[in-house]
């Protein structure tokens, strides 16, 4: 680990690791943690982790809010038991103070427990919840997901008012997943900034998860932040995906949004799916693409200081490293 990583807050604005905490039995939350991922995150320098809470399609339609609430319930007792190592951030001003500890985050990916339901945005709010994604690939009750661009379609009724919601309580907006309509709509709306958790350049690779130079600069206009995706199907189509391919979609956000503006969002999936899918069940494909396919070194948090080091082969000043290592998310996180 460089010096230059070591002494910058590297914060990660998308890592599914509360899924496999949660599928563990409840007397075994905090020690897991503690063994499996702390260790994970001290290695990779990060200091800052956003935990969203993502509910598979088994708990859906009538589980989504039981399980969503088990999340919840497991990242605070996370925290509870392992204040030495963790603080779970609620409001910005534990962030400020973390003083060493790792700073969790709470975000939704997609809003299947609540459906038209909006109140209950403001429930999960008063439970920690902090950033919000309206859907994933498909079609929710506030909006579609990219996996749905052929339709079309902007915001429902529902996405409109929550986005209003949403900046009354302080709550992060993400336009991650969400379609190409639905985000136009996201960015002619807001009027505090917005954030993309895990997605990168369609100019670098055309699929529908990334965002247009278009929408890179919506986001930016906003005070935003696009926190690039690690996942190698979203970066390239090459065979072997390298940290390189990684880099690219940095340094092209950086030229097309501004070096205030681009940040690190892991999506690191490898450990979840070595857990949660079968051996009947593979290969696992995703959106056509085969998605155990990763870039070496970077299946999990351990290798977060590669992306610093290929950052700075490729001569990036230290003070943007800094930002897109984490002073940008910091920023946004930090605003009321």
């Amino acid at each position: 680990m460089t010096d230059l990583h070591r002494s910058a807050v590297v914060a990660d604005a998308h890592n599914d690791l509360l899924m496999l905490v949660a599928r563990r039995p409840k007397a075994a939350w905090a020690e897991y943690f503690r063994e499996r991922w702390i260790p994970q995150l001290r290695e990779g320098g990060i200091d800052v982790q956003v935990l969203p809470v993502f509910i598979d399609d088994e708990f859906r339609p009538e589980g989504a809010l039981r399980e969503t609430l088990r999340m919840i319930e497991a990242a605070h007792r996370v925290a509870e038991a392992n204040a030495d190592e963790v603080v779970l951030c609620t409001t910005p001003a534990d962030l400020a103070g973390r003083d060493g500890r790792i700073a969790l985050v709470l975000a939704l990916e997609g809003c299947p427990q609540i459906d038209n339901d909006l109140e209950l945005l403001q429930t999960l709010h008063r439970l920690g919840v902090r950033m919000v994604s309206f859907t994933h690939f498909g079609r929710s009750a506030l909006g579609d997901g990219s996996g749905e661009d052929a339709t079309g379609s902007r915001l429902t009724h529902a996405g409109v008012e929550a986005i209003g919601l949403l900046e009354e309580l302080g709550v992060l907006i993400d336009v991650s997943h969400v379609g190409r309509g639905g985000v136009e709509h996201i960015l002619e709306l807001a009027t505090k900034p917005v954030v993309a958790s895990h997605s990168s350049a369609f100019a670098l690779r055309e699929h529908h998860r990334n965002l247009t130079d278009e929408q890179l600069r919506a986001i930016a206009a906003t005070g935003g932040v696009v926190c690039i995706n690690f996942f190698a199907g979203f970066l390239t189509d090459a065979e072997k995906p390298t940290v390189d391919h990684l880099a690219d979609h940095i340094e092209y956000v950086v030229d097309v949004a501004g070096e205030d503006h681009v940040g690190l969002g892991s999506d690191f999936v490898a450990e979840v799916f070595a857990e949660k899918i079968p051996a009947c069940d593979r290969p696992v494909v995703i959106q056509g693409l085969d998605a155990e396919v990763y870039v070496p070194g970077l299946e999990g948090p351990a290798g977060m200081p590669l992306v610093t080091d290929a950052l700075l082969r490729r001569g990036m000043p230290e003070d943007t490293i800094r930002k897109v290592l984490g002073a940008n998310l910091i920023r946004v996180l930090s605003k009321e």
